[in-house]
């Protein structure tokens, strides 16, 4: 019973050159349209406030240098989803991903992660919308909705916000429109959003000031001198640094909605991974770009935390481009609004197309060749969302299920890098055949295990054996990671205070993730082409699952425990509904009942060959034979 119910949970998904090309989706999404998808889905209110919030409380004018911190760090995981993309061409981002490369069970575990991510994304970001309108009009709607609808819930909204949920339900109608309409009007928006942000670095630099870089800590007004760090350009040093990078590295998640389009675009093996790279690099020159004339026009100590652009501009004396800014910031939140929307309902339909959730939610409409039904659920389950729920507290489990799924696409990349072609490809003798010792005892097992770890027999084409390897040294380097990193944020103070425990602790973590690394690295690599590989493996795919863990465990005990009850609810589903209705279970089944077939065809083919043989044997022993006979037979 539980080897069969492991056997289930592991199962890949298998796909054929058929199975890559065959979609009911409308391929029609060029370089430009994904590139602007994972623009518009990233660069959104984050660019008006993060780069204020973080220049003031956490790395002053080095946020510049926090942000390339933060970009480093996305482009790890970008690129881990660029290569992934050229293997597995499918709508589902990191849920498909994971189900072809490591099982079944994780691939459920991340699917369902990332619905609970685009829905709190598509309901907080509608929120934001919502309060930001209302605050231009006064607030008209929140003090008459909290006149006539008061909610007296200490975990609610303080009132229901019926425009966050007609918003999203007309984006949910234009989303489920065609997906050529949806991403015209994004392209629109996002090309209104960097041309503000293309003003606001014009005419900021015109407004820049060096010395804003250079300011001393006498020059601090003492009314904030408590809080304004030593002055000059890193007042906070590199710990300020490195905190302000933390923050800014989700101002760079949403890119991953680009990997969910892989039945919609036009040669996904090459466009997807083009226009990932593209969009990081057009989104990193945006934030380094506004972040350096925010810092360089007014002293990092004054700057608003809520809408710097416009504090700033307004001091500067310049409104007429705080308007613009305005203008531009809602142009901004109704791109975010649409890419945190337009990955939600591909996700469910990758799964409910799989068996793994209701069949319903795969239908596809034959005129506008989207997933309607998916697409109005998602919409009503994020609207109600924004409707009744305080989402200040939801925002974190966004940041748990996009880390999780980051990790998980970078853990997939060491494996398949790594992992055992069809073994007609191999030229060389594998593992098994070349490098068996005769020596006997401990110290022939200890070189036999050394020359096996560390491929000293110079193999050059990946086995099962070698992939073996690689797969329990990368699960060795994540726990090793996780330690590591519980460390450096539990024991910071001993650290920093050099107490020799923690020392040691940090010490050996850190040799053990090398040695587990290195073993990785000199396992022989697969020789399957790709039209994208992420370079300078393992360590790229290493370095993005130490920054995913250590951010996830930075995260508080509350975030951990709701994320626990909504994996608890996926669970109930999997088991009771998934498992037993799972296309690769169907497909399993069919092949052995197939290879059943053929056992019994070819056992009877067997039975009658041998009672032929028999016959003949018996005749040719009972005398000559009868040319009559003979003829007969």
């Amino acid at each position: 019973m539980m080897s069969n119910i492991l056997s289930a949970i592991s199962r890949k998904k298998t796909l054929t050159d058929e199975s890559v090309e065959k979609s009911e989706l409308n391929r029609c999404l060029t370089i430009v349209d994904l590139t602007l998808l994972g623009v518009g889905s990233t660069l959104g209110l984050g660019v008006y406030v993060l780069a204020g919030a973080v220049a003031k409380s956490e790395a002053g004018p080095a946020v510049t240098i926090s942000f390339l911190v933060a970009a480093v760090a996305s482009a790890f995981a970008g690129i881990c989803y660029a290569e992934f993309a050229a293997r597995v061409p499918r709508a589902g981002s990191a849920y498909i991903y994971s189900y072809v490369c490591v099982g079944e069970f994780v691939a459920f575990v991340i699917g369902w992660n990332l619905v609970l991510e685009y829905v709190i994304g598509t309901a907080s970001v509608a929120r934001g919308l919502s309060s930001y309108i209302d605050k231009l009009a006064g607030n008209i709607m929140q003090n008459k909705m909290r006149e006539i609808m008061p909610i007296n819930i200490d975990f609610l909204s303080q009132y229901p916000d019926f425009f966050s949920f007609a918003v999203i339900m007309v984006l949910a109608g234009i989303l489920s429109s065609g997906v050529k309409e949806s991403t015209f009007l994004n392209n629109i928006f996002t090309g209104v959003n960097l041309l503000t942000v293309s003003i606001v670095i014009i005419a900021g630099s015109l407004k820049s000031d060096v010395h804003n870089w250079a300011i001393s800590k006498s020059e601090i007004p003492q009314a904030v001198a408590s809080r304004a760090g030593e002055g000059g350009f890193m007042p906070f040093g590199l710990s300020g640094i490195m905190a302000g990078a933390a923050k800014c590295f989700y101002g760079f998640v949403g890119f991953d909605c680009v990997a969910t389009t892989g039945e919609e675009a036009k040669n996904p093996q090459k466009s997807i991974p083009i226009a990932i790279v593209i969009s990081l690099i057009i989104i990193f020159f945006s934030y380094f770009g506004i972040s350096t004339v925010l810092t360089m026009m007014w002293p990092y100590y004054d700057q608003d935390e809520n809408a710097p652009l416009p504090h700033v501009f307004t001091k500067v004396g310049w409104p007429a481009i705080m308007w613009i800014v305005t203008v531009g910031a809602v142009f901004a939140l109704c791109t975010s609004l649409l890419g945190a929307m337009f990955p939600l309902p591909r996700i469910l339909y990758a799964m409910a197309n799989d068996g793994l959730l209701f069949r319903c939610l795969a239908r596809i409409n034959p005129r506008t060749k989207t997933p309607v039904l998916a697409t109005l659920l998602s919409g009503l389950l994020a609207g109600i969302m924004a409707t009744i729920f305080d989402l200040q507290q939801l925002i974190d489990m966004m940041s748990i299920g996009t880390l999780l799924a980051y990790t998980i696409v970078a853990i997939c990349v060491l494996i398949l890098r790594y992992e055992d072609p069809s073994p007609s490809s191999f030229d060389y003798p594998s593992h098994e055949q070349g490098i068996h010792s005769g020596n006997a005892g401990i110290i022939g097992s200890v070189l036999h295990l050394m020359k096996l770890l560390f491929n000293l027999s110079m193999i050059k084409y990946p086995s099962l054996l070698s992939s073996s390897i690689t797969k329990w040294s990368i699960v060795l380097f994540s726990i090793l990671t996780i330690g590591f990193c519980s460390v450096i944020i539990y024991g910071g103070s001993a650290l920093k205070d050099l107490k020799l425990w923690a020392v040691i602790l940090a010490v050996v973590f850190v040799f053990l993730m090398l040695v587990m690394l290195f073993i990785i690295g000199r396992q022989p690599n697969s020789s399957v082409k790709l039209s994208f590989k992420v370079p300078l493996v393992p360590i790229v795919p290493a370095l993005s699952v130490f920054i995913n863990l250590y951010l996830m465990l930075v995260l508080d005990v509350y975030t951990w425990i709701r994320f626990g009850v909504w994996l608890a609810i996926g669970f109930l589903i999997y088991v009771f509904y998934g498992l037993k209705n799972s296309e690769e279970d169907k497909l399993s089944k069919e092949k052995k009942e197939s290879r059943l077939h053929t056992l019994e065809d070819g056992s009877a083919r067997e039975t009658r060959g041998e009672a032929v043989q028999a016959k003949c044997n018996y005749k040719s022993s009972s005398g000559p034979p009868d040319i009559h006979q003979n003829t007969k037979l």
